[in-house]
């Protein structure tokens, strides 16, 4: 069966359109070009307009069909792009990838044109088809005599005709491929032909749609109420970062890509909600490498009248499900290591950990002798930042790293947290931590500071750095302020980085390996 073309297609001009030779198609390019202009010729339409039914797909085929259930596969529908074609004359095995897997097609010429007329055989599958393509076929569930679970195709209906060649990649007998495409400049580049050629790839985006769909049913499960907060920020806060800077032509005014979520989903504390979370799109005006992108995805809630010990052990409970769901198991590959998220995770604080890594006990040492640490230890600074960052930059240095399995850094100095409740036992600090895994920041929360006076002097503090030339000091939010004169209640906060929790619970080094489109250089054409 074809799709014949509309009678409105000028079939001439289509022809001359698809065949004309340019200097940057590849001779594959063009040779499918013509084919698509003797498709048109032929009036096959290449890119037919109708619903196709499909019924069935690959992988439920050869889940369920057997002999006691053939009865139940005796007419089927499916749809796929051409992945391999064997040609034997008047029969060709097609294999076609659908979204669930792989299944062989066996095409029959005389099935599909029982008359004397076989020039849209010819004309479509022998000299039409190519890898790439997209096809339909009906007909019925049968087993080779090799043992391969096929559909003997009764009609065949080309549904897009592919006009770029993929990339070669080698496969076994069964389909599955051994020789994947790695280049990385085209498989975040071309990241639809990288999910079509390489099968592990699409698996990953599963994992991550199923890793949030854990971590909202464990949510919404305890209460919490998810909600949308503003993208364009006219003040930047919430986290000490870069922003990107916009221009608002009706308002003639400056926004901000939104850096963090935080303060508006406090505000909402302070209306009365006792528990808010959203995935929040989050824009850093900052650099790239394996673990930062400059769009990336963070989950942040908020919880009244709880604190962050509390916080520590309801993280636990959701890395646990969330390691359970996607594995099965708490304990999680990932490259040479295991991950156990099997709680309780270890906690220490953050002048101990330094201490633990270099000996050197930092808690009482004012901002010169911080700077003398760094140059002890061979740590560049800039001039410009305060006593907070000195301690992030010598525990980032020196300690971050030896953290693999799970591990609660607590305790901070309250320079370094200007939103964080100060520690109700211990001067100088905040009740903070940071949850660390293979070495790496993925987690962020807070006792949240809600004693305005204090905010506002802690803000102030930040205005100061900004001053200084530190570009990551947090603006002053007095929006922010007034709603907390109202009276925010006493809160635990909690942001989480979906993006390297991905790359942890799927096994993967570089966090473009868990966006569909990260961010690249400009193509040059």
């Amino acid at each position: 069966m074809c799709i014949k073309c509309p009678p409105t297609v000028n079939f001439a001009a289509f022809s001359s359109y698809y065949i004309m030779s340019q200097a940057h198609l590849s001779e594959q390019e063009l040779v499918r070009r013509e084919k698509l202009a003797k498709l048109v010729e032929a009036g096959i339409d290449p890119f037919p307009a109708p619903l196709y039914p499909v019924t069935h797909y690959s992988t439920d085929i050869k889940d369920h069909f057997t002999e006691e259930t053939k009865e139940q596969f005796a007419s089927v529908c499916v749809a796929g792009r051409i992945m391999s074609m064997n040609d034997k004359g008047k029969v060709f095995f097609i294999k076609i990838q659908d979204s669930k897997g792989l299944i062989q097609l066996y095409v029959k010429r005389d099935d599909l044109y029982p008359g004397e007329d076989k020039s849209l055989w010819d004309t479509l599958v022998k000299h039409g088809l190519d890898l790439g393509d997209i096809i339909g076929a009906t007909g019925y569930v049968f087993i080779t005599k090799t043992g391969e679970t096929s559909i003997h195709a009764q009609t065949l209906t080309l549904l897009t005709k592919s006009l770029k060649p993929l990339p070669v990649v080698k496969r076994d007998e069964e389909g599955h491929v051994f020789d994947a495409v790695t280049d990385p400049e085209f498989r975040y580049r071309q990241r639809y032909a990288d999910l079509i050629i390489n099968p592990a790839v699409k698996d990953t985006f599963v994992k991550r749609t199923r890793l949030i769909n854990t971590i909202r049913e464990f949510l919404n499960a305890q209460g919490a109420l998810e909600v949308d907060t503003p993208v364009l920020q006219s003040i930047p806060g919430g986290a000490a970062a870069r922003p990107f800077v916009t221009h608002h032509n009706a308002l003639d005014i400056p926004f901000y890509l939104r850096i963090a979520n935080e303060l508006y989903l406090k505000r909402l504390i302070v209306g009365g909600f006792d528990w808010v979370y959203e995935f929040s799109r989050n824009f850093r005006n900052e650099g790239m490498d394996r673990t930062h992108n400059p769009e990336f995805t963070v989950l942040e809630w908020y919880t009244a009248y709880k604190d962050y010990f509390w916080m520590m052990e309801i993280t636990e409970q959701l890395f646990e499900k969330i390691a359970i769901a996607l594995h099965g198991t708490t304990d999680v590959p990932l490259g040479d290591q295991v991950i156990h998220f099997k709680a309780p995770f270890k906690r220490i604080s953050i002048y101990d950990a330094i201490k633990e890594n270099t000996g050197i006990d930092v808690s009482e040492m004012d901002e010169a002798g911080l700077r003398e640490v760094c140059k002890q230890l061979h740590i560049d600074v800039p001039s410009n930042i305060g006593k907070g960052k000195l301690i992030d930059e010598i525990f980032g240095a020196t300690s971050e790293h030896t953290f693999i399995q799970p591990t609660f850094i607590i305790d901070y100095p309250v320079e370094m947290s200007p939103l964080t409740k100060k520690h109700r036992s211990k001067a100088g600090l905040v009740e903070r931590f940071e949850l660390m895994v293979n070495g790496k920041e993925i987690a962020n929360a807070y006792s949240e500071l809600n004693d305005p006076v204090d905010q506002r002097e802690r803000f102030e503090e930040q205005s100061k750095l900004m001053e200084r030339g530190d570009d990551e000091a947090m603006f002053i939010d007095h929006d922010f302020l007034r709603a907390l004169e109202y009276g925010m209640p006493p809160t635990s906060g909690i942001g989480i980085g979906i993006d390297r929790l991905c790359m942890m619970m799927t096994n993967q080094v570089s966090i473009q390996d868990v966006l569909l489109f990260p961010q690249m250089r400009p193509e040059s054409i």
